[in-house]
């Protein structure tokens, strides 16, 4: 039993040391809070961690081995998520072009946020790598079933707060003061962090 948990818990640190890294994800949701402020960003946050949680409970039941097995599908999912990178990239290397007291580029358009960012979760062709990767350490052949409910649990919620906290701290007024200072220098950053992004998914052939 205590190696069991010993394999959940270096899973799980594994996934909140990776989850400390910037990805398109959380600039998403910083772009959101700053430009729409922090009720919209939460909410976007909120569908990002529970998409989160859908993939593990997908892995830990054993969805991802199909897709790992027909590698078309995989190159499809890759294929879509580069162009949706490469849009990101021109929406903010538009706004770094433009002159002008204005917000972080809106990343994400619509009402329903919290769907919107759900979606952007699950058709993240890594997110299936990712969680296998997870998975394989944290849950040995005999772990008992009650781990893998505690490896979707745990690591839902640390999606979830880790999300929102970027949110919420994106929202406050220091921050958003000294991004407006910074804005087309950030901008065209995002921009350049999505096209290398996108053009690393696309090739990635392992």
């Amino acid at each position: 039993m205590s190696d069991h948990l010993a394999s959940l818990f270096l899973a799980l640190g594994i996934f909140s040391i990776g989850f400390i890294s910037i990805g398109p994800n959380i600039l998403a949701v910083i772009g959101t809070s700053m430009d729409r402020g922090r009720k919209q960003g939460a909410a976007l946050a909120l569908g990002v961690g529970i998409g989160s949680g859908i993939w593990a409970t997908l892995t830990v039941a054993g969805l991802s081995a199909l897709m790992t097995r027909y590698a078309g599908a995989m190159v499809v999912l890759k294929l879509v998520g580069a162009a949706y990178l490469l849009w990101l990239a021109w929406k903010a290397f538009r706004s770094a072009a433009t002159p002008g007291d204005q917000l972080v580029p809106e990343v994400t358009q619509g009402d329903n946020l919290f769907w919107r960012g759900l979606t952007v979760q699950m058709t993240n062709p890594k997110a299936a790598l990712h969680w296998i990767a997870i998975v394989s350490i944290g849950l040995e052949p005999t772990a008992p079933a009650w781990l893998g409910v505690a490896l979707i649990v745990s690591a839902t919620v640390i999606s979830v707060l880790g999300h929102v906290a970027y949110a919420v701290t994106f929202s406050t007024r220091p921050v958003v003061a000294f991004y407006r200072r910074a804005r087309r220098w950030i901008s065209g950053g995002l921009g350049v962090f999505f096209t290398v992004a996108a053009v690393k998914l696309a090739t990635d052939r392992g």
